[in-house]
Order: C-alpha cells, then structure tokens, then sequence
C-alpha cells in the first residue's frame, strides 16, 4: 500500500487536501503539531471514507521530533506516492520585532522542515511519486515586514522548481502552488476583507487550491497559480521595478502585526 503524505494536516489548505485525496480512495499518512487534532482529523475522515489513514504528530522544527517521524516511516516501511508540503508560519512583523527564537522557529519550519521532510520521504518513494508544495504569492517579491515569511516562500518555489528538474527521468512529479489570500482563519479572513475588492479577486477557498493543485501535479506544472486575478499579479510584478513594489508593499504591511503561533 502506498501512501500519501500530508503535513500541515490540521490547518485550512491541510484539511483540503487530505479531503480531496480521502476522496479518491488514498491512504493518508498525516503529520501537524498536535495529536488531539489529528486523532479528531482522522476520524471526522474515516466517518465519511474508507481510506487507511496513519497519523504522527511532529514537530517540524525540532529534527529529533521529525528523526522519530522517519524512524517510525522505516520501522513500518511505508511507501510513498504522493508528499504534500503545507505546513508553514506565517508570523507578520518587523524583522526588528521578532525574538531570535520566533524567527529561528520560522525558518526551521517553512524552509528546513519542507526541505528535509521531502529529502527524506523522497528515500521512501514509490515506482511514481507526486510532489506539491505550498508556497506563496507572498515569495514572488520581497516584502518588507513580511520579510521573513517571504523569503522562506521564496526559497521552497526556487528549491522545489529546481528539484523538478533534476528528478524529471525519474518518475518525480513537482508542482509548487502559490496561492494569494486563502481563508483558512479569522485572521486571514479579516485580512482579505481589509484588502477590498484586491482581496476579494485574490481570495481562493482552500478546497479549490487542493482540487487544482492536485491536477496540476498530474501534468508536472512546475508552478501553479490558483485564480485569474493572481496569474495576472505575478505576472505584473514580474515586469515591475523592484523599488516600485517594494515601496507599495512597505506601506500596505507596515499597518499589520501578526503573530499566529
């Protein structure tokens, strides 16, 4: 039996796309930071579908937390045809506002979490694997006061569009999805909505981003934009002066301060 991995499992686009692959009949190997919420995940699932589903809460941060994680994939010599990255921070300030260990564990989490989770399930593949990761509109340009966040979302689009590259010969599909506003909390919500009609285009429900972004990995999309109104932004701040954006990002963010973890 081959598995698909899900981390980030218990948040909105996590949920999503554990109920889209749930659909199709999958067995779900999910991964997030509390075991109550996943043992609640797993059966909310399992009362609707008939679908093996393991779960294994880790902390991604921390590498002896994901080291049992791996220990524990081995011991049960699970295989894998499909890694689903979702988990991320996406604390919002400052740089000079955070605490060292507040923009240590955010970097651990988006960037060395996802990269190591991927190295190491890529050891555990099936004869043809699925990857998709979740990055962000938010990497296309840096973001002043959204720096950090940015930057790590950054990194995934540049690393995963690379990866594809080198594992196209070998069965390895990847696909790096990067959503604008997707409301998944009443913080994001509230964002979106202060936003106006930019956030209203912009907003994709996470079922649509799971839903398509499980079909665009099945062509080997390298990247993935859900939303007309997105593809037109990123392809704008393609063409735009670096100055020019970041100056209008510096005003609009400079306003919020976000915390979620």
């Amino acid at each position: 039996m081959n598995y698909t991995f899900i981390s980030g499992a218990t948040g909105g686009i996590g949920k999503a796309f554990v109920c889209e692959c749930a659909k199709k009949g999958c067995a779900l190997f999910l991964t997030g930071r509390s075991l109550d919420k996943l043992t609640a995940l797993k059966a909310e699932v399992q009362q609707k579908y008939a679908v093996e589903i393991e779960v294994f809460a880790c902390m991604l941060n921390d590498e002896s937390s994901r080291k049992e994680m791996f220990d524990y994939i081995a011991q049960k010599d699970f295989k894998f045809d499909r890694i689903i990255n979702v988990a991320g921070v996406d604390t919002q300030m400052a740089v000079e506002c955070y605490t060292l260990d507040k923009l240590i564990f955010q970097m651990r989490v988006n960037v060395e979490g996802t990269i190591t989770n991927t190295y190491s399930l890529l050891k555990h593949r099936a004869d043809k694997v699925e990857v998709i990761t979740v990055s962000s509109m938010s990497g296309v340009t840096p973001m002043p006061y959204f720096a950090l966040y940015s930057a790590t979302k950054g990194c995934l689009t540049s690393f995963f569009s690379s990866l594809r590259l080198e594992m196209k010969k070998q069965n390895v599909k990847i696909t790096t999805v990067l959503p604008g506003g997707v409301p998944t909390r009443p913080d994001i919500v509230a964002d979106i909505k202060g936003q106006g009609l930019w956030g209203k285009l912009s907003a994709k429900q996470p079922s649509f981003v799971a839903e398509k972004s499980l079909k665009k990995v099945k062509k080997n999309k390298r990247i993935y934009i859900p939303g007309f109104f997105n593809r037109f932004l990123y392809r704008l701040m393609k063409i735009l002066p670096l100055g020019v954006k970041m100056r209008f990002i510096a005003r609009r963010w400079k306003k919020i301060k976000k915390d979620a973890f």
